[in-house]
């Protein structure tokens, strides 16, 4: 299906994952160089795709974007093959194995890899180009022999607990550190072991309460689980708190948020499931992907993905001007309560968009999707 609008036009272009058998059942999900198991993380430029393949425990990098549906990929890391899965590479330990991958993210021909239920941030000095490369380092641990949260130790500005989401947003490197409720960042890409500069969400680096120990509010977090933005605002889907929480300009220091979305006020976290949803409602929105002045959530639960061809920077309730995975903004089933198809989504966790191609780990549907969003 094509959606027409005067800011642009969006189709989906490609599918990466195993067949679906029809209606609702989910495709095969057994490793192998094509099919993925709940993908959550994704990135895309103009050469390279990479996949946090998160149910299998491992990541897929496509050299040279995929010409066709199922496409195999060229690389796979935190396993010894292509046909492994399980957490800490089927056994051989953390050092060169993932638990629960989520976020991915290339920065200067470095990639980085939130490998979450191991509490830390992996990175290689360059995009690997043959499996089971190992990591060089680790940002949130001592070493890469250690997966304990927090560094073993009490909450702090290094250590990280369920770092879900990362984010390059001006010269600024982002981490959605979700379990310690808040976002890390650093000005620059940080060395191991090197302090945050700016805590958000939480008075100082060694609190982690869940919205600061009260109701939610313009500078607390529930969930907090991506990151996007461009030179003037900063994007952060709170996804507990069923909302994306906007800086303009992006902070330097804890303060309150200038934007929301998904929700009517600040002080509002309201989820509802059984209702029309409309342009302007979120509900667990895992991920914000931002560029050439769109903006894009994916609104998980609502098995959906909103648009706007703005960019909001203040205020609250802003509605989205499209939705994709749905016939319209009442929609919110799986796969349109009907079957899975090209244009369809269940359970939509992570984004990434690059020039006019938005890709969407479709992880109820085991695949990964390429969009293109064009101006008309």
């Amino acid at each position: 299906m094509s959606l027409a609008l005067d800011q642009f036009t969006a189709r989906p272009l490609l599918r990466l994952g195993a067949e679906s058998p029809g209606g609702l059942a989910l495709p095969p999900a057994e490793p192998t160089p094509s099919q993925l198991y709940a993908p959550r993380g994704v990135y895309i430029d103009d050469s390279l795709l990479v996949v946090a393949d998160s149910g299998n425990h491992r990541v897929l990098i496509w050299h040279g974007l995929p010409a066709r549906d199922g496409q195999a990929a060229d690389v796979v890391l935190g396993q010894p093959g292509f046909f492994s899965e399980g957490p800490r590479a089927a056994g051989r330990g953390p050092q060169n194995g993932l638990h629960l991958p989520t976020g991915v993210l290339v920065i200067d021909g470095r990639l980085y890899v939130a490998d979450a239920w191991h509490h830390r941030v992996l990175v290689w000095q360059r995009v690997p180009e043959h499996s089971d490369t190992p990591p060089d380092y680790a940002l949130g641990q001592d070493a890469l022999d250690a997966v304990e949260p927090n560094r073993g130790g009490s909450v702090g500005a290094t250590g990280l607990y369920w770092p879900y989401g990362i984010g390059w947003v001006a010269g600024w490197f982002y981490v959605a550190d979700t379990g310690n409720r808040r976002v890390l960042g650093w000005h620059g890409l940080p060395a191991p072991g090197q302090p945050a500069d700016l805590v958000l969400g939480q008075p100082t680096p060694a609190d982690h309460a869940e919205n600061r120990d009260g109701p939610p509010s313009a500078n607390s977090f529930r969930w907090p689980h991506a990151i996007a933005g461009d030179e003037r605002t900063l994007y952060v889907a709170d996804a507990g708190n069923h909302r994306i929480l906007g800086w303009s300009p992006a902070p330097t220091r804890d303060q309150p948020a200038d934007l929301v979305l998904g929700q009517p006020d600040m002080a509002s976290a309201r989820e509802l499931p059984h209702a029309p949803q409309g342009p302007s409602k979120l509900r667990f929105p895992y991920a914000v992907a931002c560029a050439n002045g769109v903006l894009v959530a994916a609104d998980t639960a609502n098995n959906r993905a909103l648009v706007w061809a703005e960019l909001p920077r203040s205020g609250a309730f802003h509605p989205a001007a499209a939705v994709l995975g749905q016939d319209d903004f009442a929609g919110s089933g799986e796969n349109r309560w009907r079957a899975v198809a090209p244009d369809t989504l269940c359970w939509p966790y992570g984004l990434h968009l690059h020039g006019g191609r938005l890709a969407i780990t479709d992880s109820g549907n085991n695949r990964v999707m390429i969009w293109s969003l064009a101006q008309p």
